[in-house]
C-alpha cells in the first residue's frame, strides 16, 4: 500500500503552478500544420529572423578554439565586461563585472532574482496584463502574486496611485516590464520616474525586465528603472538578454545586473543549480554585444512596417480593436464584443473559447489573453511574414463577422 497518492507525492510548491491554458490550442495548431492544413499562427514569441552570421561565426570559432569547458558560474569575464559596457552605453548605468550574472536565458535570470529576494508569503506586485510566467515563478518561490489590472485608457500602463494602493506591509517586490509582453506598452522616462518614486518612498525592490529594450518604434525611447536614482540602482535588479534583440532565442543567454550582495547570492545559487551558462553561447553573446547593430536596426525596421500594417488592418475591423503598441512585437486585440455570441453551436465566453473557435473556423492560432491577466483580449505577434499577417487578419475579420 502506497503511503502517498499521486497528488500528495508532489511538493506543495509545484502543486501551486497553473497548467498552461494555451497548450491545447498550440498543440492543435501544430498538429493541423503537420497534417498539411494552412494554419497561420500569431502565437510566436520570437523573432522570425536568423541569428546574424557574424554571431554564429563567433560560436563556431569558439568551438574551434576549444572553449567547450566549464566557465565561471556567473559567466566568462569578457562577457560580463561587455555587459557592463552595454549598460554604460545604453542605460547610463555603471556596474562592475562582479555585479553581473549570466544565466541560461532571461527567464532563468528572472527565476534567480525572485528566488533570491522573495520569502514565503512575500507579496509581489504584477501589473496586468503581464507575461504569463511571472506569477508562476512567484508561486514556485513561495511568494504571493498581487495582480493589478491596468486600463486601456492609459495604454495598459500602471499609474503611480495604482502601484501605491497595492503596496502592503508584506510587499517585497514590484515586477516592471517595459517594453511590455504582451501589450507592447513602453513607459516614458517621466512615467518610470513616477513609479520609482513610489517604490523608493515605500521601500520595495524592483525587478525590471528589459528584454525587449531595443524593439521600439517611432521616437519612443525606453528608460531603465535603475537609472532613476542612486537608491533605485541599489534596490533594482535589471534583467536583459540577447534572445529578442539579436534573434538568439535558442542560444539561451540572459543576464542580470544587481547590487553586489544580491549578485553574489544569485551566483552562489546558480553554481549549485546549473553550474554555468553554455560556454559556446557565451562567446556568441560576447560578439553580439561587441559588434555593430546594423542587423538589429534592419530587424526593427521590418518589425515596424509589419506593426503599422497590423494596426491599420485592425482599425478596419468591426467587433475588435487594439491599443497601439510602441514596443516588442505583440499587439493585444480586444475581442470581448464577441463574448456571448456563437460559432455554430458553441458559445464564446472568454479568450480561450474565442481562440479555440478561431482555430476551428479560420485556421488562425492566437494566444488567449486569460493567462496574461487580460481575458478580454488575445495576443497577436507580428514576428511572421507580412503576407501571413495580412492573410491572417483577413481571416480574423471574416470570423468576427460570421459570429451570431
Amino acid at each position: 500500500m502506497e503511503k502517498f497518492g499521486t497528488t500528495e507525492l508532489l511538493a506543495k510548491r509545484i502543486r501551486t503552478l497553473s497548467p498552461s491554458q494555451t497548450l491545447a490550442i498550440s498543440a492543435r495548431a501544430k498538429a493541423m500544420k503537420a497534417a498539411g492544413e494552412n494554419v497561420i499562427s500569431f502565437g510566436v514569441g520570437e523573432p522570425d529572423f536568423s541569428t546574424p552570421e557574424h554571431i554564429s561565426a563567433a560560436a563556431i570559432d569558439a568551438i574551434g578554439k576549444g572553449y567547450t569547458k566549464y566557465t565561471p558560474s556567473a559567466g566568462i569575464l569578457e562577457l560580463r565586461r561587455a555587459i557592463c559596457s552595454k549598460f554604460r552605453r545604453d542605460n547610463q548605468l555603471e556596474y562592475e563585472p562582479s555585479q553581473i550574472v549570466v544565466s541560461n536565458g532571461a527567464k532563468h535570470s528572472i527565476f534567480n532574482v525572485i528566488f533570491a529576494l522573495v520569502d514565503e508569503g512575500d507579496e509581489v506586485i504584477l501589473p496586468a496584463p503581464y507575461w504569463l510566467t511571472y506569477p508562476e515563478i512567484v508561486k514556485a518561490c513561495g511568494g504571493v502574486p498581487v495582480c493589478i489590472p491596468t486600463s486601456k485608457k492609459t495604454g495598459f500602463k500602471l499609474t503611480p496611485s495604482e502601484l501605491e494602493n497595492a503596496i502592503t506591509p508584506r510587499t517585497k517586490l514590484f515586477i516592471f516590464n517595459s517594453p511590455n509582453n504582451p501589450t507592447g506598452a513602453v513607459y516614458s522616462e517621466e512615467e518610470v520616474r513616477a513609479l520609482e518614486e513610489v517604490c523608493e518612498r515605500k521601500g520595495i525592490w524592483t525587478l525590471s525586465d528589459e528584454i525587449y529594450e531595443k524593439l521600439v518604434y517611432g521616437n519612443i525611447k525606453p528608460f531603465s528603472f535603475a537609472a532613476c536614482s542612486p537608491w533605485a540602482k541599489e534596490h533594482t535588479v535589471t534583467v536583459n538578454g540577447v534572445s529578442k534583440t539579436y534573434a538568439m532565442t535558442g542560444w539561451r543567454v540572459g543576464y542580470l545586473a544587481a547590487p553586489h550582495e544580491v549578485a553574489k547570492a544569485i551566483d552562489s545559487f546558480q553554481s549549485h543549480a546549473t553550474s554555468n551558462p553554455n560556454s559556446i553561447a557565451q562567446y556568441a553573446a560576447l560578439k553580439a554585444l561587441s559588434s555593430s547593430e546594423a542587423a538589429v536596426e534592419e530587424m526593427v525596421a521590418r518589425f515596424a512596417r509589419r506593426r503599422l500594417a497590423m494596426i491599420e488592418r485592425i482599425s478596419e475591423m468591426q467587433g475588435a480593436y487594439c491599443i497601439i503598441p510602441d514596443g516588442a512585437f505583440y499587439c493585444m486585440l480586444v475581442v470581448s464584443d464577441s463574448y456571448g455570441k456563437k460559432f455554430g453551436s458553441k458559445k464564446i465566453t472568454d479568450s480561450v473559447s474565442f481562440s479555440e473557435a478561431l482555430l476551428d473556423a479560420a485556421k488562425v492560432a492566437v494566444v488567449p489573453g486569460k493567462p496574461f491577466g487580460a481575458d478580454d483580449c488575445v495576443r497577436l505577434s507580428y514576428a511572421l511574414s507580412m503576407e501571413d499577417i495580412l492573410e491572417g487578419l483577413e481571416r480574423i475579420d471574416a470570423f468576427l463577422q460570421s459570429l451570431q
